[in-house]
């Protein structure tokens, strides 16, 4: 069966034991290999780090409301008074207030140029350190993706040294950095040196091509196949996986083959070893190992969710209605399935 590996969350607690939750409901419906659980940290100013804000009360009245219809995630709302299929904590939905719903945006800033009354603000954060130890620390986290503006290490070994021994609890160290041209090497092999004396897993570093754009179309994930073509031209690279990220959707997989990056791994009916196939002789023994779906993965789903709340009201819950989740699993398996046959 097709599975990805990780599924990536805020580093806080209970958005850990939500999408464990969610996971086992999905593992309900369909037979799945358990994914591991990836927190994201940052260790300074960064995209994915961000939320949209504004006081709905001044908005004037006869606003057209662009942010509304710009908004990617659904994350902007002038309901009044409807209630929301997010739980309270009690098991009971939360009434939706007006404005940004924070659960929901994740800081894609298309909605901040387009306000004509330029009333939107943008609240940056940097997650705290030793919480994220702590979380670490639990059974139920198997991985780490650390942000990094790639501008300085001094800000990483920072925040590595504060991590401390938690980071030997997990299966998977991630680096997601941009591309910063002929500075991204040496800045990576700085990265692993402050890294490797403590490093007791598997490392991987995530080419953030073009942020937060996967779903706009096929030209969005051109900067990340750019970045995979960077790599592959390097002649000195750390050692761990490379992961394409960052304006990532369903044209990513072609683009990779087209500059003969991407294998797909294939198992003869009669042997238990997998074989590659599907690239050229000289594809660099597929360099790029995996591609990171974030805006892209959220399309998918919202699409489902939307479908479920037109029929069944904007209160309805996922839990209560499985087909339409069954619909979101069913496209983002055949998303995942050219990377492997499980």
């Amino acid at each position: 069966m097709v599975a990805v590996d990780c599924i990536d969350c805020a580093a806080d607690a209970s958005v850990v034991n939500a999408v464990n939750e969610g996971i086992e409901i999905a593992r309900d419906i369909k037979s799945l290999r358990r994914p591991w659980l990836m927190i994201s940290v940052n260790d300074d100013e960064d995209l994915h780090f961000r939320k949209a804000e504004f006081d709905p009360e001044d908005c004037p009245a006869d606003c057209s409301r662009p942010c509304e219809t710009v908004c990617p995630a659904n994350a902007i709302a002038f309901h009044q008074n409807t209630t929301l299929g997010i739980s309270n904590g009690a098991g009971t939905p939360r009434m939706l207030k007006d404005g940004v719903i924070t659960e929901r945006c994740y800081g894609c800033g298309r909605c901040f140029p387009v306000c004509p009354y330029d009333k939107i603000r943008e609240v940056t954060y940097v997650r705290d350190a030793i919480a994220t130890a702590d979380l670490m620390k639990r059974d139920d986290v198997d991985a780490i993706e650390i942000h990094t503006s790639g501008r300085q290490t001094s800000l990483f070994k920072e925040l590595w040294s504060a991590l401390g021994d938690s980071v030997g609890y997990l299966r998977l160290i991630a680096v997601s950095l941009p591309n910063a041209g002929d500075s991204t090497i040496s800045t990576m092999n700085e990265i692993f040196s402050i890294m490797k004396p403590n490093l007791q897993s598997f490392n991987l570093w995530q080419l953030d091509g073009r942020p937060m754009s996967g779903d706009i179309g096929r030209g969005a994930t051109k900067e990340s196949i750019a970045f995979a073509v960077q790599m592959a031209n390097a002649r000195v690279r750390p050692p761990g996986f490379l992961q394409l990220a960052g304006g990532t959707n369903a044209y990513t997989i072609d683009g990779l083959k087209k500059e003969g990056l991407f294998q797909t791994p294939s198992v003869n009916k009669y042997s238990d070893n997998a074989t590659s196939t599907n690239g050229s002789a000289n594809s660099s023994q597929a360099l790029i190992g995996g591609v990171a779906y974030g805006g892209y993965a959220r399309k998918i789903v919202g699409r489902a969710l939307r479908a479920m709340q037109s029929q069944h009201g904007v209160a309805a819950c996922v839990e209560d209605h499985p087909q339409h989740l069954l619909v979101a699993l069913e496209e983002a398996l055949a998303l995942v399935g050219p990377f492997k046959f499980l």
